[in-house]
């Protein structure tokens, strides 16, 4: 249950399918010590059915707290198992997903941003994970989908779950979905973002806990935020595609503590030794490959990025180990970006000026009828 003195991270990075791992985790986690990690949303009927082999799916070394395990699912049962068997792993927090707009998890598998137009089944989801772990709960969703995208029917959502149910925690994904056939990619950039929905919801649910998330794109628009009263900041895209750059400054812009000195040279040397420790830790996988991924944006916008690369696509194919890897391919990259510490960060504007003039009305619930509703 949440205890009444929670409050969310002032710094997290998003859940993304197929991106937050436990290879970029383990790499987000030497960048930084204090912002949380999430994991990919895993289906509860997956856990379920792995109940065998749930090492493969769950297991993170001790490095990596604070961590939030992700769940996806509509069947409530699976949702309170999975629950109880991802206990045993200690994750930080659990989150329930009501945000992805995949055609194959909110289409075909009929949960994901779909739950945001049940909101009583997500209140009887939450209550039931809830009920079956002691660390706290949280839902991440949108602010609407497709029609059904106005400010009053985000606040109908957002208080009949925290009314059904203990969660006092909502990532806000400050777009709506489309769930026409548009991808995935296209969701993240087509609807638009609507931040004055995020901090209306702080007017309106003074009792409740909100983190902001969606088109926050470098340290300085996370201060901004939450200069503005944000709660906390999610960073996904922009966290995974220039790790360096994002998460470098979050110990020390967001949370204070004074500067490491620490170096790509250092970073890459610790990430080694984890690689190399994991090949093949489940038959073929992970292989270089898998592991060195989250490594793509690792030398984004430095110069010899575009040779790197170059040279990793043809090392894929003969370097058996992590280390043999890198002896191949970082020669492509100077000295002097493998050995100077995080720059500072660069000025962006403020994504938040004036965002207090374009609230909306405040919310009026009708009790009485929500209530019946439930």
């Amino acid at each position: 249950m949440v205890a009444e003195s929670y409050n969310p991270p002032l710094f997290s990075v998003a859940p993304m399918m197929d991106c937050t791992d436990n290879h970029y985790r383990t790499l987000a986690r030497l960048i930084t010590k204090h912002a949380w990690l999430y994991t990919e949303m895993f289906a509860a009927e997956t856990i379920v059915y792995q109940e065998e082999n749930l090492d493969r799916f769950l297991a993170y070394s001790p490095e990596q707290h604070p961590i939030v395990l992700q769940l996806g699912g509509n069947n409530l049962e699976n949702l309170a198992k999975a629950t109880k068997l991802a206990n045993a792993y200690g994750y930080d927090e659990i989150n329930l997903n009501c945000g992805c707009p995949s055609s194959k998890v909110a289409g075909h598998g009929c949960f994901g941003v779909r739950l945001m137009l049940d909101p009583k089944f997500v209140g009887e989801a939450m209550s039931v994970i809830a009920a079956n772990t002691n660390v706290p709960v949280s839902v991440k969703c949108r602010i609407g989908v497709d029609d059904h995208d106005s400010y009053n029917e985000l606040c109908d959502f957002i208080y009949k779950v925290s009314s059904l149910s203990p969660t006092k925690h909502f990532i806000i994904h400050s777009r709506k979905a489309l769930l026409n056939g548009i991808s995935p990619a296209e969701n993240r950039t087509i609807p638009p973002l609507k931040y004055e929905y995020y901090y209306a919801l702080l007017r309106d649910f003074p009792d409740l806990k909100f983190t902001i998330n969606g088109g926050i794109n470098s340290i300085d628009e996370v201060r901004a935020a939450l200069r503005e009263g944000a709660h906390g900041v999610m960073s996904g895209r922009a966290a995974y595609h220039d790790p360096w750059n994002i998460l470098g400054h979050v110990d020390t812009a967001i949370y204070g503590a004074p500067r490491s000195g620490l170096t790509r040279r250092q970073v890459l040397e610790q990430y080694q030794v984890y690689g190399d420790s994991v090949l093949g830790k489940y038959g073929p996988r992970p292989h270089v490959r898998d592991v060195v991924k989250p490594l793509f944006g690792f030398f984004h916008s430095e110069p010899g990025n575009g040779l790197w690369k170059r040279k990793a696509d043809a090392a894929f194919q003969h370097c058996k180990t992590v280390k043999s890897f890198f002896d191949e391919t970082l020669v492509a990259i100077p000295d002097s970006v493998l050995d100077s510490p995080v720059a500072a960060p660069s000025g962006r504007k403020d994504l938040f000026a004036n965002i207090s003039t374009l609230l909306p009305p405040a919310y009026k619930a009708k009790e009485e009828e929500l209530c019946a509703s439930f």
